[in-house]
Parts: C-alpha cells; structure tokens; sequence
C-alpha cells in the first residue's frame, strides 16, 4: 500500500510540474532579466523599439524604476488570454509574478489603455496619470509609440526627464564618406593631368 502510495504521489507531481510551468506568461519569463518586453509579431519598427528601450533604461539609471510590457492581443499573455484588454488587472498579476525577482514599477500597454502596479498592487496616483493619456489603438507601432510616451509622462510626473540616447544617422556618414571619397577621386584625376602637361612641355 505504500509503495503504491508513494507511485501516486510521484505520478501526481510529474503531472503538476509541467502544468506549473506552462501557467505562466511570456512577459513574466522575459521581464526577469530585461526592462521591457514587446511582442515578437507586433511588427515594431526597429527604431521605435530601440527608442522605447532608450527612454526606459535612462528613466531607470536616472532613479524612475520602471519595467514596461506591451501586449497586442491575447496571444501575447500566453497561458492568461483572458486578461487581454485589462490593463490594470494584468499589471497586478504580473506584478505578483515577478515579486520574487523584481519588486517595482510595472506599466502594461494595451490597446485600450495602461496599467500600473508595483508588487502586485495598484499605483492609483501614477495610474491617474497614465489615464489621462488617449487609447494606444491597435498595432505594433502604435503601442510602442503609447509605450514610450507613458513612460516620459510617468517619470516627468516624478521629476525624471527621460530620453532616448541619439543615434547616429550612419545614412549621411556613408553619404559623406562616399562624397568625399569621389571628391579625392577627381583630385588624383586633376593631378594626373597635371603631371602629365607639365611632362608634355619638357
């Protein structure tokens, strides 16, 4: 009786883990590392992402704890699609996930709205700032753009000013080096004639 006891136990427990495991969301496993997540099919422009996570890498160097997710559909929650469209809610189940690891500010974007919790819990002075802010709308760019200026709004509320770090316009450098790469070109040009004429009248 025991040993099969014990078997039942253990049949049990390999059942429950994985089950546990596949419980969770992508945006939990994600943001244990990272400062945002964005949805892998969202179809955000590479300069809007590196823009997003510009803004909030220096709002938190500047003291803003801040960690931002951006949900597209209900796909994007994994295991909990049913918290699509509910910001507020799924910004404390979130924030209860993450607790063991990261125990600040949350920002969830959605396509109707934001929410903002910390350790599981409701931010209502920060939420009321975020509330003032027209509906994100529906796809990637759109979110992103909403992502990134609910952030600036949450830190200038708190007397942060956060930006994004300015990129180089690589498309004029390669301009100006091909510009004056041409331009030594009809020199070396001008000058082989140059020497030439001057070789003609010897």
């Amino acid at each position: 009786m025991r040993l099969r006891a014990v078997a039942a136990v253990a049949a049990v427990a390999s059942v429950a883990v994985p089950v546990a495991s596949a419980d969770g969301d992508p945006a939990s496993d994600y943001l244990i590392t990272r400062q945002t997540f964005l949805p892998f099919d969202a179809k955000i422009p590479k300069e809007q992402a590196e823009a997003l996570d510009g803004i909030v890498a220096d709002a938190n160097k500047k003291g803003y704890k801040i960690r931002v997710a951006i949900i597209s559909k209900p796909f994007d929650l994994g295991a909990v699609p049913s918290l699509f469209r509910k910001p507020k809610t799924y910004a404390r189940f979130l924030g209860q996930e993450l607790a063991f690891v990261y125990k600040n500010r949350l920002l969830i974007v959605m396509p109707n709205g934001y929410g903002v919790a910390r350790g599981g819990k409701l931010l209502p002075a920060e939420q009321r700032v975020v509330d003032t802010l027209p509906p994100p709308g529906d796809g990637g760019p759109a979110l992103a753009a909403a992502a990134t200026r609910a952030v600036r709004r949450l830190a200038a509320n708190a007397g942060v000013t956060a930006e994004a770090p300015k990129s180089t316009d690589s498309t004029t450098d390669d301009r100006l080096i091909i510009a004056g790469a041409a331009a030594g070109l009809v020199l070396l040009v001008l000058a082989g004639f140059g020497v030439r004429r001057l070789l003609a009248r010897r």
